[in-house]
């Protein structure tokens, strides 16, 4: 069964804070891994996303992400609906939520008495983005208890999920408490075209993972635009694209820092895990050819350098894609100099 959701557009996709109506922002939202730097621990990187988000509703950002990710000693966002929780009880305005939660790894129902709890507590301010993929690998999907064919329900759990949060129907029997008719708006996310067909097929708004995986970006976003269907939550479609972007005073600065998240993708493409490395000198002499090209794939969507050199990149990057909104990851070694690149973005 399919709920009616009562909230519109400008809560499902398009909310807009006194400092963006000004226009002088780009349309900037924030997704945080909580990442583990090497010498930190996770009660740090979550400090640091709590100081984060903090500072983003200051300078103007949308809505803060978290996302699901298991058994990645790099990350610290493991229990999302917590870390969202405390996240919010320390901001007051800015929209929080995932990006998101992999949805074959719990039931609807937990799913919706979790995130119906959290709008009650902060009523107006959660969003739930929606992913059909673990978020990890099969030995820890086997940990999590997941059937590995629960990805082949996610249109039929988004849908009861949908429904769970939505009023309660006559003869409806199962219900979330909290959760029944709070309507937190949900994203689908997705990396492919099958997530932009279910989005456009169900009216929801459409978060695309360009940040690590860009291939069909053009094409899915295309689909979506293409095949969408209004519904009760939104009446035309809004689409986010996820990016990389590490912003500093000099482009030579933010190079510099943008090779501990090359790094990271090379370390990810030879299978290991580990902690965010401090910045390297010299990127050619960490990685092989092969891995350059494999990490560089990945990284396509990724902007690197000064306000003056970003602005014209993101904007043709809008122009390029039509999207109505960027999330942007910027992973830096430093929580310092992180925070010094969302502010620089923040003015850019």
């Amino acid at each position: 069964m399919q709920a009616v959701l009562s909230c519109g557009l400008a809560r499902a996709g398009n909310h807009v804070n006194k400092k963006s109506q000004s226009g002088n922002m780009l349309p900037l939202s924030i997704l945080d891994l909580a990442p583990v730097s090497e010498g930190a621990s996770p009660a740090i990187a979550l400090q640091n996303a709590r100081d984060l988000a903090q500072h983003a509703e200051r300078w103007g950002y949308r809505r803060y992400w978290v996302a699901e990710h298991h058994n990645m000693v790099g990350i610290a966002s493991a229990a999302t609906s917590v870390v969202i929780g405390f996240i919010a009880a320390n901001t007051s305005t800015i929209r929080v939520g995932a990006g998101g939660i992999m949805l074959p790894n719990h039931s609807p129902l937990l799913i919706a008495e979790q995130f119906g709890t959290l709008e009650t507590l902060y009523p107006k301010r959660i969003d739930l983005g929606l992913g059909r993929a673990p978020g990890t690998d099969r030995q820890t999907m086997h940990a999590l208890r997941v059937d590995p064919a629960a990805s082949e329900r996610f249109p039929q759990d988004v849908l009861e999920l949908q429904a769970l949060l939505g009023p309660l129907q006559p003869g409806q029997t199962i219900q979330a408490v909290p959760g029944t008719d709070t309507n937190v708006p949900l994203w689908i996310l997705g990396s492919s075209l099958f997530g932009a067909q279910l989005a456009a097929m169900l009216g929801l708004p459409y978060a695309f993972a360009s940040h690590f995986a860009p291939d069909a970006l053009m094409q899915a976003m295309d689909n979506y635009r293409a095949n969408f269907e209004p519904s009760a939550q939104l009446q035309k479609p809004y689409a986010m694209a996820g990016v990389n972007v590490i912003a500093a005073e000099t482009d030579a600065q933010a190079q510099y820092l943008y090779t501990s998240l090359q790094q990271r993708f090379t370390d990810m493409v030879r299978g290991a895990r580990g902690p965010m490395k401090p910045p390297i000198d010299d990127i050619e002499a960490y990685w092989s050819q092969t891995e350059k090209i494999q990490a560089q794939r990945m990284l396509a969507y990724s902007f690197v350098g000064s306000p003056a050199t970003l602005r014209g990149q993101l904007l043709d990057f809008m122009a390029k894609t039509g999207v109505d909104e960027l999330m942007v990851a910027t992973t830096t070694y430093d929580h310092a100099a992180r925070l010094k690149s969302y502010e620089l973005l923040a003015m850019t």
